[in-house]
């Protein structure tokens, strides 16, 4: 996996450096042509010796959600013609680390049984920011079998406070 961040970082780097003025925009439409690169069917497709650049460009482009502003476009086509768009999620994880970094902020991902959303999210976000003495962006994903509780994890911190691990506590505890 090294070799794949050392092919990203020139990448991650150079657009950060050239995207300076819109960070957050150039990071949206990266994270979505991240997540269409990571598609298995994408990656077969781009590394079918029979299928052109163009006509890779062209399926990565046609699935895109939204239209793709022109430095986009022409980034796009820079990792498919030199054949790394397997790396491209890769790329997208090093962009965001700098776009963090420079905003002083940390991603948080935050496993709950229930939907966190609305003013319950933000009132999380408030308590883990005091919590982790950062500024956080947190991203919720459905793990129904915590039963209750949450699971917070920002970079190699985890707050478990769930049921699940409690109730593991428990049971190390009778055990010994």
């Amino acid at each position: 996996m090294a070799e794949l961040a050392t092919i990203a970082r020139p990448y991650a780097e150079a657009l950060y450096k050239s995207s300076a003025s819109d960070l957050q925009a150039s990071l949206a439409w990266l994270e979505e042509l991240a997540v269409i690169a990571a598609d298995p069917q994408t990656q077969r497709l781009a590394e079918d010796p029979k299928v052109t650049g163009e006509q890779v460009y062209q399926v990565v482009t046609g699935v895109s959600k939204a239209g793709l502003p022109e430095k986009a476009r022409n980034f796009l086509h820079t990792v498919i013609d030199n054949g790394r768009l397997s790396a491209l999620p890769e790329v997208a994880r090093q962009f965001r680390l700098l776009v963090n970094a420079k905003t002083g902020t940390s991603d948080a991902s935050v496993f709950s049984p229930f939907p966190v959303e609305g003013q319950a999210l933000a009132d999380l976000a408030t308590v883990l920011e005091k919590r982790f003495g950062r500024k956080l962006s947190l991203s919720v994903q459905l793990q129904p079998d915590l039963i209750g509780g949450i699971r917070v994890v920002v970079g190699d911190e985890v707050l478990d406070t769930s049921v699940k691990a409690r109730l593991e506590q428990m049971k190390v505890a009778l055990i010994a």
